[in-house]
């Protein structure tokens, strides 16, 4: 059974795909001046980065925001 999302932009999308493509296009200095969490100012690492995001949905929230604005 197939389950289409028209209106989810990011369907399809994998968190970790998001967090990669931030991180090429910004670093990780610059992302965490934009969204100002410690994963991507203490120590940054994509694992550290997945497992806060995956247990914090308003973090989650504002990384595809930026990830959407940023593709556009």
């Amino acid at each position: 059974m197939s389950l289409e999302q028209p209106n989810n932009p990011l369907h399809g999308i994998k968190l970790i795909d998001i967090v990669e493509t931030l991180v090429a296009k910004y670093g990780w200095e610059t992302l965490g001046d934009k969204i100002p969490i410690n994963c991507f100012r203490s120590n940054p690492s994509i694992k550290s980065s997945l497992t806060f995001l995956r247990r914090h949905q308003w973090a989650r929230d504002k990384v595809e925001k930026l990830y959407l604005n940023s593709v556009k």
